[in-house]
C-alpha cells in the first residue's frame, strides 16, 4: 500500500507512525524544509499544494490512499479536486470539517438538538474560556476572570468578536473518543483520558479510561449521535470534560487527530489508519472491533531545554525539527522524538505499554530518572498522575 500523507505536523506524525505500522510506504508532502514528520515517513517532498498543481496531481497518481493532514482550508480544498482529477481516494469529508472546523458551527448543532455543552457568556459565570471559533486545540486559548478583560479582548482592533467563541471555564477530568464510519453506520473506538498542561494544551494520553463502562457506554452513544448529526464519512474526534456527573463536549473534529491514534493503537492493536483505508479504498466499514483486553498505554510529551526536563503540551513536538521513531529510547517502548546525543534542546514523545497499569509507571518512572541522570539533569517534577 503506498499512501500520500499532505501535511507534516502533528497529525501528519500521527499519520506516518500507524502507516508505519501497518507496514504501508509512505511519501510525506509539506512545504516546510524541517517539518516534524519528515523523518518518519519513507519519503518526503517538499511541495507547496497551492503553488506546483502539476507536481501535487503526479505524487496522487502513484497513490492508493491520500491523508490529509492540516487545517489549511484552500489547501484542503486544493487537495481535494487534485485527488478527484487523478481519482485517488482521499479520506475526507469537506461538508463534516465544515461544521467540526468552526465552534460556533457545531456549538450551535449541539444547541439545537439538546448535547451537553459549556454555556456561552454572558450567559455563564466566571471565568471563562476565550478561543478562535476557526482554531483546533489550544491554539489561541485565553482564560479570562473578569468582565474587563473580556472588554480588552473584543475591544483589541485586531479582534472581532464573531469570530470568537467565550465559553464557561469547566473543570473536571478530560477524555477523547475516535468514531469512524458513513450514511448512520458507526463504530466508536476506545476511549482515552487526557493531561492537560497549563495552557489547556494536550500534555499527555492513557488508556484504559478510568471512567467506568457505563459512562464509556454513555460516551460511546454520544459520539455515534454526534457522527449522525454531521452526517460523517470518515472518521471524527469527540472531546469532552466530566463536569459534575455530566459529560460536556468540548470540541468535535472531523480529521485524524494527533496522540489519541497512537494510543489506541498500542492498547488495543486497532490501527485507525487501516480502518480509514477500509471506508475509504474497499468501502468496508467492520462490523465491530477485536474483543481483547486492552493494555495499559502511557503517552507523554517531554521536553529538555536550559537543564531541565519538563512536561509540555504538544506544541513541543509540532516545534521540534525532524522527528524519528525510537525502540528502547531509555527504557521506553518507543519514543518518537529529535533527540541527538550531546543536544542541549530536545523534545519526544515516549510511549510505554504493558499488561499490568504498575509495569507501565514504574517503567516510566525510570525511564525518566535515566534521561535524568544521563543528560545531568535535576529530578523533575512528575506530570502526569499515577493511578492509586
Amino acid at each position: 500500500m503506498r499512501i500520500v500523507v499532505a501535511g507534516g505536523g502533528l497529525q501528519g506524525s500521527e499519520a506516518a507512525y500507524l502507516a508505519g505500522k501497518a507496514g504501508w510506504e509512505t511519501t510525506l508532502i509539506d512545504r516546510r524544509e524541517s517539518a516534524p514528520a519528515s523523518g518518519l515517513c519513507d519519503r518526503f517532498v517538499r511541495l507547496d499544494l497551492l503553488e506546483d498543481s502539476q507536481a501535487l496531481e503526479h505524487l496522487l497518481q502513484q497513490a492508493d490512499f491520500v491523508v490529509p493532514a492540516l487545517e489549511n482550508q484552500e489547501a484542503l480544498h486544493r487537495l481535494e479536486q487534485a485527488a478527484r482529477g487523478v481519482g485517488a481516494p482521499l479520506a475526507h469529508d469537506a461538508a463534516a470539517y465544515a461544521i467540526t472546523s468552526s465552534k460556533q458551527m457545531s456549538d450551535a448543532l449541539f444547541a439545537g438538538r439538546g448535547i451537553p455543552a459549556p454555556r456561552y457568556w454572558p450567559d455563564c459565570s466566571l471565568p471563562v474560556i476565550a478561543k478562535p471559533s476557526e482554531s483546533s486545540g489550544s491554539r489561541g486559548v485565553r482564560l479570562l476572570e473578569q468582565p474587563v478583560e473580556i472588554e480588552r479582548l473584543l475591544a483589541d482592533e485586531g479582534i472581532q468578536a464573531e469570530q470568537w467563541v467565550i465559553q464557561e471555564f469547566l473543570q473536571g477530568d478530560s477524555y477523547s473518543i475516535e468514531v469512524l464510519g458513513c450514511d448512520g453506520h458507526y463504530l466508536p473506538l476506545q476511549v482515552t483520558d487526557l493531561e492537560m498542561d497549563a495552557d489547556y494544551d494536550c500534555r499527555g494520553v492513557t488508556a484504559p479510561t478510568k471512567l467506568p463502562p457505563v459512562r464509556v457506554a454513555e460516551f460511546q452513544a454520544l459520539a455515534a449521535r454526534i457522527a449522525g448529526l454531521i452526517n460523517l464519512n470518515g472518521i471524527m474526534d469527540v472531546e469532552v470534560i466530566d463536569h459534575g456527573g455530566v459529560l460536556k463536549v468540548l470540541e468535535i473534529d472531523a480529521r485524524l487527530p494527533s496522540q489519541t491514534p497512537a494510543t489506541v493503537y498500542n492498547s488495543t492493536g486497532v490501527n485507525m489508519l487501516t480502518l480509514l483505508r477500509d471506508l475509504f479504498v474497499h468501502h468496508q466499514l467492520p462490523a465491530g472491533l477485536p474483543r481483547t483486553d486492552p493494555r495499559t498505554v502511557i503517552y507523554e510529551h517531554i521536553l529538555v531545554a536550559q537543564g531541565r526536563l519538563s512536561f509540555p503540551g504538544e506544541h513541543a513536538i509540532a516545534a521540534a525539527g525532524p522527528l524519528r521513531l525510537l525502540p528502547g529510547f531509555f527504557g521506553a517502548d518507543e519514543a518518537i522524538t529529535d533527540y541527538a546525543p550531546g543536544a542541549e534542546c530536545w523534545a519526544a514523545t515516549l510511549i510505554f505499554q504493558a499488561d499490568r497499569a504498575a509495569e507501565a509507571w514504574g517503567r516510566r518512572r525510570e525511564t525518566i530518572g535515566d534521561i535524568c541522570r544521563q543528560n545531568h539533569l535535576p529530578p523533575p517534577t512528575f506530570a502526569l498522575d499515577e493511578p492509586s
